[in-house]
């Protein structure tokens, strides 16, 4: 067996006195594109954190081919040849190809000034080698968002790394775009680099990937070839149970006998909401299954008062709502977690605690200007207890969790306002196959408290798992409705959404 390029080994981890790492192994051979997944809180980030000098270990040691070496700040990572391609772009799109790659590394002439010349002939030579199709003098604005991901690994591979991690690499990539990168990671393989592979997209990693390395709460579990296991088994490791167990369906009990809790009549909002009528009894959840541009968003963005109604009824709790903005439609108590949650449900520069409280900010003054701090943290503490978010503390930045963590922050925000009616557009979106099974739970734990929830997903075996009825909209209206207990597959839901 060859000496492995990197090596991991006995990685240890604590913040204030919680263990996030526990002496966790992890290598990399040379040539080799390695999967690093994991669960909600499993210990991914914080792992490749010290190996990029953001975090520094408790407990373990680094080799580099062999080497031992000590990796303490983002300067160390560099002078080891490791680089991190982050899920954010960090291009600038007005910028050309060479000036994006040897931004603050710019070759300068005699004169001080700076030298495009030389850097466009030295991006010339990186994507020869590399065999990127584009032009160093190419604007990057201009380049489809395939080729911006190809920039972002030139750019690490002109500092010299040999180590590469790429984190979410497709999240923002279309099918297309998708294969032409697998390709240039392939050609990256046969060069020799060592490609650590961040992704929730269990059908890429089978694709791509040569190896899998599971952690779970922060611990190793253990590593696979991929041509020698399958998929069940993978999410087996990750989730610790069996993965028929945690998407199965559970008949649920709640009454029909009393008024519905949430009813809309005759609602018409344009060409994408045309004639809706449906109710939600109290403690039930309702599913609306439906393609791309079927109206799904549509309708929950008219219930939440975002987009105008032309005409229809919406009632909560017997009593007829005038639904004209977000404002009234939380005063009515209504609840929208949005498809996009760091765009539309997250302030990700603020904390946990600012953005759990800002919908019940009115509730929490103390005097004219102040907010009661004990009552607000008291409220955060109780929800990050109740949905189990992963944080060091209710004033961590939003954005320095996990997507799983951040699509949780957006519940409880809402929790914090004791909705009546949830509206979840995508809730299990961008999230990996362990914060799945935990936010369908928590789904369920919410209906079960009484809440009525109409959830949208397009993650049909989600869907299936939670919804007491399913809904199939096109065209801007519901063209069927299923009881649960009567669809006896995937494919029969399949074939009703495609219209058969």
């Amino acid at each position: 067996m060859d000496q492995p390029m990197l090596e991991m080994k006995n990685i240890s981890k604590a913040f204030n006195g919680i263990t996030v790492l526990d002496n966790v192994n992890f290598s990399v051979r040379k040539g080799e594109v390695h999967a690093l997944i994991g669960g909600n809180g499993a210990g991914k980030s914080t792992l490749m954190k010290i190996l990029t000098g953001v975090y520094t270990a408790d407990k373990g040691d680094i080799f580099i081919e062999g080497k031992p070496v000590s990796i303490k700040s983002f300067d160390d990572a560099k002078r080891n040849k490791i680089s991190m391609i982050f899920q954010e772009f960090s291009l600038i799109p007005t910028l050309t190809v060479a000036q994006n790659i040897f931004l603050t590394r710019e070759t300068k002439t005699s004169l001080g000034l700076l030298d495009d010349k030389e850097c466009e002939k030295k991006t010339e030579e990186l994507l020869k080698e590399l065999e990127v199709d584009i032009k160093p003098s190419d604007i990057v604005q201009n380049l489809g968002v395939g080729y911006w991901q190809m920039v972002e690994i030139a750019k690490a591979l002109s500092q010299e790394a040999k180590i590469l991690i790429m984190d979410e690499p497709t999240s923002s990539l279309t099918k297309k775009e998708t294969e032409v990168l697998f390709s240039f990671i392939n050609k990256l393989k046969t060069k020799g680099y060592s490609i650590i592979y961040i992704s929730h997209r269990m059908d890429e990693i089978f694709q791509i990937c040569d190896r899998i390395t599971i952690l779970r709460d922060g611990k190793y579990i253990t590593t696979l070839t991929c041509s020698e296991t399958n998929l069940d088994t993978v999410i087996q490791h990750i989730v610790g149970m069996d993965v028929n167990q945690a998407f199965e369906w559970q008949e649920r009990q709640y009454s029909t006998e009393v008024p519905p809790i949430f009813e809309v009549k005759n609602l018409n909002a344009g060409n994408k909401v045309q004639d809706i009528n449906l109710k939600l009894q109290p403690g039930e959840i309702v599913g609306i299954a439906g393609l791309m541009g079927s109206g799904r968003t549509e309708l929950v963005r008219c219930l939440f008062g975002i987009d105008p109604i032309d005409s229809g009824e919406i009632y909560v709790a017997g009593k007829k709502r005038s639904i004209k903005s977000p404002k009234d439609a939380i005063e009515s108590g209504i609840a929208l977690i949005p498809e996009d949650r760091r765009l539309q449900g997250l302030v990700l520069e603020h904390s946990v605690k600012d953005n759990m409280i800002l919908p019940i900010l009115s509730n929490l003054k103390k005097g004219l200007f102040f907010i009661d701090n004990k009552k607000s943290n008291e409220i955060c503490n109780q929800l990050v207890r109740k949905l189990n978010i992963k944080t060091d503390n209710i004033f961590k930045q939003a954005n320095l969790l996990s997507g799983g963590n951040q699509q949780k922050i957006v519940l409880a925000k809402w929790l914090a306002n004791e909705p009546t009616v949830l509206l979840l557009d995508e809730p299990t979106i961008g999230v990996d196959i362990g914060a799945k099974t935990e936010i369908v739970n928590i789904i369920r734990e919410l209906a079960n408290s009484g809440k009525a929830i109409l959830v949208i997903s397009s993650e049909l075996p989600e869907l299936l798992a939670m919804s007491d009825r399913v809904l199939v909209m096109h065209e801007g209206k519901i063209k069927k409705e299923m009881k649960r207990k009567e669809i006896k597959s995937e494919e029969e839901l399949e074939y009703a959404i495609q219209g058969f």
